[in-house]
Formats: structure tokens, C-alpha cells, sequence
């Protein structure tokens, strides 16, 4: 089978990401919160070590229920900053909770992130001529702008090149590489 050439394939999780999730059009509320969330503890860090920290990350957020997350204390995110399963990265795990919070303010205006969110390309994904993964940019014009909204409505670890990762993780940018046999599957 033909995939991307990013895709690690020693590790099972990122075979079952990339074939089960990258670039696939995600419109459900509560996954698009986690794939941004994991997309913010990126920063600095592979992403093989965000799959491999997942669960743990799902356990330690409540499944990543955004009510339940916007409504955290400080004492919840001091424990979560003793778990070893999670990045134990203050800025990040309060980012959570913050996020949760913006989040929360943009479906209220909106009816859902998803409307938000894919408001940014028309309800259509962009599909890139990507070659080679390594030509794909790490930034474009449309992550830099819902960068800035997202900062503007509270984000935090939301720049423009975890933007651009979210948006080929959630299907907005479909940057399969054209030999990959999941290019035009979703």
C-alpha cells in the first residue's frame, strides 16, 4: 500500500492515523477540539511522541468533552502536570483549559467550531498537488489568518504552522502526497 512518506511505519499509531484520520474531513465538534489540542502540544516536540501521549491525554481531559474541560481548576491541571503518560508542559496543559473556553465562545456564536471553522474554506477542502510531503508548506496565508482569529478569540499555542497542521489533519487542506492511495479517498 502506497502512503504518504511521512508515515513512520514502525509505529502502528501512526499507520492507524494517517490511514484512519490525516486529511480526512472532520466535522464533529468534539474530535475537532482534540486534534487542535493535540496540534498545540506539538509545538516543539514530534509527532510521534503526541500519539504515543494520546490516550493519556484523552483520559486526563475527559475524553476531551469541552464543557467539562472549559470548567477545570487549577488543582485538576496541577495534577494532570504529575502524570508522566502526559507532556508535562505547564503553558500547554493551562492552554487546554483556555482553549476549551474559547472554543466553547465560538460555538456559541457560530451553533458549532465546525461551522467556524470550515467557513475558512468555503465547506470545501483545498486539494494540493503534493509530490514529495517535504514540499508542502509549513505556513500558508489561510493558517496565518485563522491563526490570528483564534488568538484574537483566546488561543493560545494556535501559530500559524500548528494551524496549518490542524487543517491537514482535519481534512480542511488535503495534502496526501499524489501517490499516496488515501489522496482521494475521502
Amino acid at each position: 500500500m502506497n502512503r504518504c512518506g511521512w508515515v513512520k511505519m514502525s509505529n502502528p499509531l501512526y499507520i492507524a492515523y494517517h490511514d484512519e484520520e490525516w486529511g480526512k474531513p472532520l466535522h464533529d465538534d468534539q474530535k475537532l477540539f482534540e486534534l487542535l489540542m493535540l496540534e498545540c502540544y506539538q509545538a516543539g516536540l514530534s509527532w510521534e511522541t503526541i500519539l504515543n501521549k494520546r490516550q493519556a491525554f484523552k483520559q486526563s481531559f475527559y475524553n476531551y468533552n469541552v464543557k467539562r474541560v472549559a470548567q477545570m481548576t487549577d488543582e485538576d491541571l496541577e495534577m494532570i502536570l504529575q502524570n508522566p503518560e502526559v507532556i508535562r508542559h505547564r503553558g500547554k496543559i493551562w492552554a487546554t483549559r483556555a482553549n476549551a473556553q474559547a472554543y466553547l465562545q465560538i460555538q456559541e456564536a457560530f451553533g458549532s467550531f465546525d461551522a467556524y471553522l470550515w467557513a475558512f474554506v468555503d465547506n470545501q477542502p483545498i486539494i494540493n498537488n503534493v509530490h514529495d510531503y517535504r514540499e508542502a508548506p509549513a505556513k500558508t496565508a489561510l493558517s496565518e489568518q485563522l491563526a490570528r482569529d483564534l488568538k484574537k478569540r483566546g488561543f493560545k499555542f494556535t501559530g500559524p504552522v500548528a494551524v496549518y497542521s490542524y487543517l491537514q489533519a482535519a481534512g480542511l487542506v488535503n495534502d496526501h502526497e499524489n501517490s499516496c492511495e488515501f489522496k482521494s479517498s475521502y
